[in-house]
C-alpha cells in the first residue's frame, strides 16, 4: 500500500496549519507516508513585537491542528508520530480509508470548518458512507464561518459531483467553542472537473446577522442596517435582504455576534463577506467590515471569492480532467495548496492572467488544473 515517503517543509509559503491540512489529506488519499518538518503552525501573536525573539518561534501549538491530524489518522487507521503541542515535526503513515462515524473535538473554539476541510476529500474516497461529528467553534476567527461553508462552499464544491449534508446542532464561539456540526456523505468513484469561468451579473444579495447568548437583539439589527447602507452606496438597484437573527438558547453555546452577506450571480457564482463581533467593537463597524469585504470580492471579476479559491484546489487536483476557475488576486493560501497538490499528488496547475476583455483592467486570473483522476479503489 505505502509508497515512498513524502518529505514536506512546513515552514515555506503559508507555513501554517494549511500545509498540515493539505499534505496529510493528500497523504491519506494517496496512501503515501509523510513527514512534515519545521512546522511553524503556532504563529506568533500578530502585532506583538514586544515578545522579542520568543514571538518568532512558531511551532505546532494549536489544538485544532492536532485534532485535524488525529481525525485523518482515525479515518484511515494510520500511524501518527510527533503530534503533540509544541512539536515541530510529524510523521504520518496512512492505511485504508474507512467510512462510518468519526468524531473530532478541538476542545476549544478551534474551527469545525477547518476540520471539515481536511477530512472531506478523504471520506469521499472511503469504502462506505461517513458521518463526521465535528466539535469546536462554528463561527470562529481566522477560519470560514459555518454559514460560509453551508451557503457558499457547499453549493460550489458539489459541482465536483458529490453531495453532503451539514447539520448544525449547536453553534460555538470564541473563546469557549462548544459547537457541534454533523456532516454526512457517501463516497464517490471519481470527481468531475469543474469550469467556473463565467461570472454573470449579480442578481441577489442576502445574509444573516446574528447574536447569541447575552447580546441584545438590537446588535443584530444594527449590524444588518449598517451593512445594507454600505452596500447601497455601490449597488443601488438590488434589494439587499439581511435577516437579523437571535440564535435560540438551546442551539448556541456562549456569547457571540457576527454577520455573513452573500451575493449570487446569474450563472450561480457565490461571493461572501463576513465579520465577527469582538468586545468593544460597535455593531455598525462589524456590519460595514462584512459589506466592504463582499464589495471587494465583487470588484475583481473572478467567479469565486478569496476564501473559496484555496478550498477548491485539492478537489481540482483529484478530479478526472481539466478544471478551470477564474479568481481575483491569487492568495498565499491558494499558492500553498497548489504547491503541495503538485508536489504530493503530481497534479499539474497553470495560473495565468485572464485574457477576457472585461477583465483587462482588473487583477483577474485563471487557475487551470489537469487533475490526476483519482479513483476510489473500494467502489
Amino acid at each position: 500500500m505505502a509508497g515512498p515517503r513524502v518529505e514536506v517543509d512546513g515552514s515555506i509559503m503559508e507555513g501554517g496549519g494549511q500545509i498540515l491540512r493539505v499534505s496529510t489529506a493528500l497523504s491519506c488519499l494517496l496512501g503515501l507516508p509523510l513527514r512534515v518538518q519545521k512546522i511553524r503552525a503556532g504563529r506568533s501573536t500578530p502585532g506583538l513585537s514586544s515578545g522579542g525573539w520568543k514571538s518568532k518561534i512558531k511551532v505546532l501549538t494549536r489544538p485544532q491542528h492536532l485534532s485535524g491530524l488525529e481525525m485523518i489518522r482515525d479515518l484511515c487507521d494510520g500511524r501518527l508520530e510527533g503530534a503533540e503541542i509544541g512539536s515541530t515535526e510529524i510523521t504520518f503513515t496512512p492505511e485504508k480509508i474507512k467510512g462510518g462515524i468519526h468524531t473530532a473535538d478541538t476542545k476549544t473554539a478551534g474551527s469545525v470548518c477547518l476540520l471539515m476541510q481536511v477530512s472531506m476529500p478523504c471520506v469521499l474516497f472511503a469504502a462506505s458512507p461517513s458521518e463526521l461529528h465535528l466539535k469546536g467553534g462554528t463561527n470562529a476567527e481566522m477560519a470560514p464561518q459555518i454559514d460560509y461553508t453551508v451557503m457558499v462552499f457547499k453549493p460550489i464544491v458539489e459541482k465536483f459531483g458529490f453531495r453532503f449534508n451539514c447539520d448544525i446542532k449547536t453553534r460555538g464561539y470564541y473563546p469557549k467553542g462548544g459547537g457541534e456540526v454533523i456532516v454526512r456523505m457517501s463516497p464517490v468513484k471519481q470527481l468531475n472537473p469543474i469550469n467556473l469561468t463565467d461570472r454573470g451579473c449579480v442578481t441577489k444579495i442576502y445574509g444573516r446577522a446574528f447574536v447569541a447568548g447575552v447580546l441584545p437583539f438590537k446588535v443584530a439589527k444594527d449590524m444588518a442596517a449598517a451593512a445594507v447602507r454600505c452596500i447601497r452606496k455601490e449597488i443601488r438597484d438590488l434589494y439587499v435582504n439581511i435577516q437579523p437573527v437571535q440564535e435560540p438558547k438551546d442551539q448556541a453555546f456562549g456569547n457571540g455576534n457576527g454577520i455573513i452577506i452573500i451575493a449570487e450571480t446569474s450563472t450561480g457564482c457565490l461571493f461572501a463577506g463576513s465579520s465577527l463581533g469582538k468586545r468593544g467593537v460597535n455593531a455598525d463597524k462589524v456590519g460595514i467590515e462584512a459589506a466592504e469585504m463582499l464589495l471587494a470580492n465583487l470588484r475583481h471579476g473572478g467567479t469565486v471569492d478569496e476564501y473559496l479559491q484555496d478550498q477548491l484546489i485539492v478537489f481540482m487536483a483529484l478530479a478526472n480532467g481539466v478544471s478551470r476557475i477564474k479568481t481575483g488576486p491569487v492568495t498565499l493560501h491558494t499558492q500553498t495548496a497548489i504547491h503541495f497538490a503538485e508536489q504530493i499528488a503530481k497534479a499539474k496547475f497553470i495560473v495565468k492572467k485572464s485574457e477576457d476583455e472585461e477583465d483587462a483592467s482588473k487583477d483577474t486570473y485563471i487557475i487551470e488544473c489537469q487533475g490526476i483522476g483519482m479513483t476510489n479503489p473500494n467502489l
